[in-house]
């Protein structure tokens, strides 16, 4: 057991370091130079460079690339080419958005998928289970951010029953906050949902053609129940083995739904640096969101051992 933890942990440590690698490199290579983004394109060859020296442009990718790394462990992500300003600070603020936002869409879209997952699942010889399967399918057409708009639109600005964009923090009034966060979190939710549904209707098709199910049945229960007592927690390994994809859909999905709802979250953060060539400010944002994708999938691997006693069993064999 604490060998199979520690190579975990080793595998975990070994992505970060590879993601941080390629994330270090692809914000060099982005096209355009923060120094003359900075001063403009009137600025002279020398005004440039004496820019570059001062941000520490000029030095040598693997010495930049070094004190990025160390002081990442230490907390501190640098400083912001365009502001000056400390980038854990303007991270910071952020975190509860994007947090709440993305914690929230997924909870909602498991909400929704176990429910009708299961009607597709039970009645898909009926109306009902073919009605489940097109709203799925129109579902995982519709793009997060057009979802977005759309309810934007009809929910706030023509029906006005709900802000159609900004934010209130939690702590300044909880309800306001709940009310400012429902359209961004059912845009992402429904999108997802839509996935989701997919997965639990073939976990429970897979359920009524096991002898167990069979032998439930025949012994009086009803089939909802029996699906219900056998089928969940096979649609829990349904749902646990995606939660880390869907987590990063999310995560990509709210970057454009927040900038749709003016929240300051993450996404609106690295959609305003990007503009600007701020690379220390880009760097620092997709690394804690390939950090939060790699947690996530960690938690999920422990979630499906927890869930599913066979692996168990193997780890203890």
């Amino acid at each position: 057991m604490i060998r199979s933890i520690a190579g975990r942990l080793g595998v975990f440590a070994l992505s970060l370091l590879g993601a941080s690698v390629v994330i270090f490199l692809a914000c060099q290579a982005l096209p355009g130079d923060p120094a003359t983004a900075l001063l403009g394109t009137s600025a002279t060859p020398e005004t440039i460079a004496a820019k570059r020296a001062e941000l520490g442009l000029d030095r040598p990718l693997p010495v930049r690339y070094v004190e990025w790394v160390a002081g990442m462990l230490r907390g501190d992500f640098g400083r912001s080419f365009a502001t000056g300003d400390s980038v854990t600070a303007l991270i910071a603020p952020t975190l509860p958005v994007t947090g709440s936002l993305a914690a929230l869409s997924l909870l909602l879209a498991i909400v929704i998928a176990l429910p009708l997952g299961m009607v597709s699942a039970l009645r898909r010889r009926h109306w009902q289970g073919g009605a489940v399967s097109v709203l799925a399918q129109l579902g995982m057409a519709v793009p997060a951010f057009w979802a977005g708009i759309l309810l934007s639109i009809f929910f706030g600005v023509r029906l006005r029953v709900l802000p159609p964009n900004m934010y209130v923090p939690f702590a300044q009034d909880p309800v306001e906050w709940a009310r400012h966060l429902v359209l961004p979190v059912v845009s992402l939710a429904l999108v997802q949902a839509a996935v989701l549904i997919r997965y639990v209707r073939s976990a429970f098709l897979e359920v009524l053609h096991e002898d167990y199910f069979r032998t439930a049945r025949a012994v009086g229960w009803t089939q909802g129940r029996a699906l219900l007592r056998h089928g969940v927690r096979n649609a829990a390994l349904s749902l646990v083995t995606v939660l880390g994809l869907q987590l990063a859909a999310i995560l990509v999905g709210a970057v454009v739904v927040e900038k749709v709802f003016i929240l300051p979250g993450l996404g609106s953060l690295l959609l305003t640096y990007a503009d600007r060539k701020d690379v220390m400010v880009l760097q620092a944002v997709v690394m804690l969101l390939v950090l939060a994708v790699l947690v996530i999938n960690a938690l999920v691997e422990v979630a499906y051992v927890l869930i599913d006693p066979r692996l168990r069993a193997g780890g203890r064999a």
